[in-house]
C-alpha cells in the first residue's frame, strides 16, 4: 500500500501524462463538458497506469471508476453497463484488492506477485463465463436495454477481465483491450443519438491503449519472476 506514484518510470510518466491530457482535452472540447465522465476517465486512466506496474492502488481506483461509469450508464440506459460495473467489476475489484495485498511478489513487494493460470482456472472461466453471459441477457432483454448484442458481449469481456485481475494472470489486460473495442462501439452508438457522450469514445480508445501496455509490461515482470 506505499506510494504508487514514486514508482513509475518516465516511460509510464509520459503516458500517464498524455493519457490525462488526452481524455480531459477531448471532454472540455466537447460542445457540452460532463464533469462526471471526465472525472471518472481520469480515474480510470490513473488505475490502468497503476495496473500496468501491478500495484494495488489499482484495483482501489477501479472500485471508485465501477461506480462513477455505473452512474454515467445508467443516465443513458445501458442496464448491462450499470449492473456489469456495479454488480459484478467493483465486487470483483475489491476481491482483487484483498488477493493483491495477499500476494506480492517477492522481487518487488509493491508488485503483485503474477499467476500462470492451469487448466482448472480456464475450465471454470468458461463454465461461468457462460452461466454470467446467459444470465445477463435476459436480464437486459426484461429491461429493454439499446444496442443489446454489444452490452451482451460488453459482459463476457467484462467477466473474464475481472476475473483474469483477481487470478493475477497476465492476460488480464487483454481482456480489458477486449471490453475496451466492445464498450468503443456501444459508445459510438450512443454518439450518434446524443453527441455528448463522443469524449467517453476517447476515452475508451486511451483505455485501450493503456491496456496494451498493461499486457506487454506484465509479460515482462512475468519472464523475469519465472
Amino acid at each position: 500500500m506505499n506510494n504508487p506514484i514514486k514508482n513509475l518510470s518516465r516511460k509510464e510518466w509520459l503516458i500517464w501524462i498524455g493519457s490525462l491530457a488526452v481524455v480531459s482535452i477531448s471532454n472540455i472540447l466537447s460542445c457540452d463538458v460532463d464533469w462526471l465522465t471526465l472525472i471518472a476517465a481520469m480515474i480510470g486512466v490513473t488505475s490502468l497506469v497503476f495496473a500496468a506496474k501491478g500495484n494495488v492502488w489499482a484495483q482501489i481506483l477501479m472500485i471508485l471508476f465501477s461506480i462513477l461509469y455505473g452512474i454515467i450508464s445508467f443516465r443513458f440506459r445501458y442496464w448491462g453497463e450499470m449492473i456489469t460495473y456495479l454488480g459484478m467489476s467493483l465486487p470483483m475489484a475489491v476481491w482483487s484488492t484483498i488477493t493483491w495485498i495477499k500476494n506480492p511478489s517477492k522481487e518487488n513487494e509493491s508488485e503483485v506477485a503474477i499467476q500462470k493460470l492451469c487448466w482448472k482456472h480456464l475450465i471454470l472461466l468458461v463454465f461461468f463465463g457462460v452461466i454470467v453471459t446467459g444470465g445477463f441477457y435476459f436480464v437486459l432483454q426484461a429491461l429493454n436495454t439499446p444496442n443489446i448484442v454489444f452490452s451482451t458481449i460488453s459482459i463476457t469481456t467484462s467477466f473474464f477481465a475481472a476475473s483474469l485481475t483477481m487470478l493475477r494472470s497476465s492476460y488480464y489486460a487483454l481482456g480489458y483491450a477486449s471490453n475496451d473495442i466492445v464498450l468503443i462501439v456501444l459508445w459510438i452508438l450512443a454518439s450518434i443519438e446524443n453527441p455528448v457522450y463522443i469524449p467517453v469514445v476517447v476515452n475508451f480508445t486511451i483505455f485501450f491503449f493503456n491496456d496494451m501496455y498493461g499486457f506487454v509490461s506484465w509479460r515482462k515482470r512475468e519472464l523475469k519472476q519465472a
